[in-house]
C-alpha cells in the first residue's frame, strides 16, 4: 500500500473482529436450524464466507452461503443473484458487507429480500463508517469508524498475494 494509507486493521484484527461478529451472530441464533450468510459482492461475500467457515465449526445450525451482485450506481434495485431466493423463506438472512458508508448499498440488499417471509434479517459489517444517508443500522459490526466524507474505506483481504488490511485513504 502507499505511505498516503493509514493502516486501521491488520489481518488478527481482522481475523478477530469477523471471529466476534461470527460469536455474535451464534448466540443471535443458537436455536435456529438454519440461517443463510448473505454476502454482497465483491467484498462483503469474502467476510461472509470467512464468517460461514467459523459458523460450520462452532454453530449447531446449517449455514448455507448466497452471494448478491448489486448495481450500486444505479437508482433503482438492479440485482445479480444466482439462487432462487425463495428458498430463504421463514429463515434468518445475515446481509453482509465490508463498509457501511451511506448505507445504499445494504438498503439494496434488504430490497432482495423484500418479497420474502424471514424469520429475521440481520446485517453484518466489518467497519461501520457512521455517514449514513439511509436508515440503515448494523445488527453485528467489527468497527466503528468516524471519519470525514472526502476519506475513503479499503478492505484488502488476500487476494493477490497482499496480506488483509483495513486501509484510510
Amino acid at each position: 500500500m502507499p505511505d498516503k494509507h493509514l493502516l486501521i486493521l491488520n489481518q488478527q484484527q481482522i481475523r478477530q473482529k469477523i471471529d466476534r461478529i461470527a460469536y455474535q451472530i451464534l448466540e443471535d441464533n443458537f436455536e435456529e436450524e438454519e440461517i443463510i450468510i448473505a454476502g454482497i459482492l465483491p467484498s462483503g461475500d469474502k467476510i461472509a464466507k470467512r464468517l460461514k467457515a467459523i459458523l460450520d465449526d462452532i454453530a449447531p445450525f446449517k449455514t448455507t452461503f448466497v452471494g448478491i451482485g448489486l448495481d450500486k450506481q444505479s437508482t433503482s434495485l438492479n440485482a445479480n443473484i444466482g439462487f432462487d431466493v425463495q428458498d430463504c423463506s421463514n429463515k434468518v438472512v445475515i446481509l453482509v458487507d465490508d463498509v457501511l458508508n451511506s448505507g445504499k448499498t445494504l438498503a439494496y440488499g434488504f430490497g432482495v429480500f423484500r418479497d420474502v417471509p424471514l424469520k429475521k434479517l440481520r446485517t453484518a459489517v466489518l467497519i461501520d463508517r457512521n455517514h449514513k444517508r439511509f436508515p440503515m443500522i448494523t445488527d453485528f459490526a467489527g468497527m466503528a469508524l468516524s471519519t470525514v466524507l472526502k476519506e475513503f474505506v479499503d478492505v484488502v483481504l488476500d487476494e493477490e498475494g497482499q496480506e488483509d488490511g483495513v486501509y484510510l485513504r
